[in-house]
């Protein structure tokens, strides 16, 4: 499990990320929400260990998460940016075959693996083709089918970090990317996913982190985080909020 402690981030003399505690549960969705500038991608890079805490500590486990080194952490901890990218024409199944690179089960298990991982993300048709003559949503959906091969079928003890994975995708594959999420999450991997769109938010998220300006403003169920006082706080947006006529989980509604 990964574990945040009193987490804070400084840019020179300016905190950009402050007073975060939290934890990333088994076969939990966590979404992360705020305005432009609000911390999201700062707290993404400190749970990765890209960006080191200037006070605060990050977990995996038992131990921090700067002591796990090289293929022993990737096997336990993914991460999909929100650019990847790539400048060799590699086929698409390779791409998502370098997930695969820090383990050692071999040729057999590691195409069984691929294969799922392409299904899963929706581009199993895209098999075969040059990585360089896809769409920029076709490459977003190729790279989470890699984070998904690298901790392949998912588990306790794995987390998956995701930093606006639906930003390039039409409507239907906003869709489906979240439905793969949730389903690698339902198998007991822990997620997190950065998004903008509310209302994915609410329908795929089993938590929320709401930041503003740094700092959590509300972290709860969608129901208690996407409320009309706190998206208006937070964002500036006045909403009415209601629950979805099939489904129940709030849906969100600009005025």
């Amino acid at each position: 499990m990964l574990r945040v402690e009193n987490l804070q981030i400084r840019r020179g003399r300016k905190t950009v990320l402050a007073d975060v505690t939290l934890d990333l549960r088994p076969g939990e969705v966590l979404g992360v929400l705020g305005p432009n500038g609000a911390g999201k991608s700062t707290l993404l890079g400190a749970l990765c260990a890209q960006l080191h805490p200037d006070e605060g500590r990050v977990w995996l486990d038992e131990r921090e998460l700067k002591d796990w080194q090289g293929a022993q952490r990737a096997q336990r901890l993914a991460v999909l940016p929100q650019v990847s990218t790539l400048d060799f024409a590699f086929r698409v199944e390779e791409v998502v075959g370098m997930g695969r690179l820090p383990h050692q089960s071999g040729r057999v298990r590691d195409d069984e693996i691929i294969e799922a991982a392409l299904r899963a993300a929706d581009v199993g048709h895209l098999s075969g083709r040059s990585y360089l003559a896809l769409s920029g949503g076709e490459r977003q959906r190729v790279h989470l089918a890699r984070v998904l091969a690298q901790l392949w079928p998912g588990e306790a003890g794995q987390t998956l970090l995701l930093d606006e994975p639906t930003s390039m995708l039409d409507p239907l594959h906003q869709h489906t990317t979240l439905q793969a999420i949730r389903s690698f999450a339902d198998r007991g991997a822990a997620v997190l996913v950065i998004l903008h769109d509310l209302n994915l938010a609410a329908r795929y998220c089993d938590r929320i982190l709401l930041l503003e300006n740094g700092r959590p403003h509300a972290l709860d169920t969608p129901t208690q985080v996407l409320r009309p006082e706190l998206l208006k706080a937070v964002f500036g947006l006045d909403v009415l909020v209601q629950p979805h006529p099939e489904l129940g989980h709030p849906l969100i509604i600009a005025r």
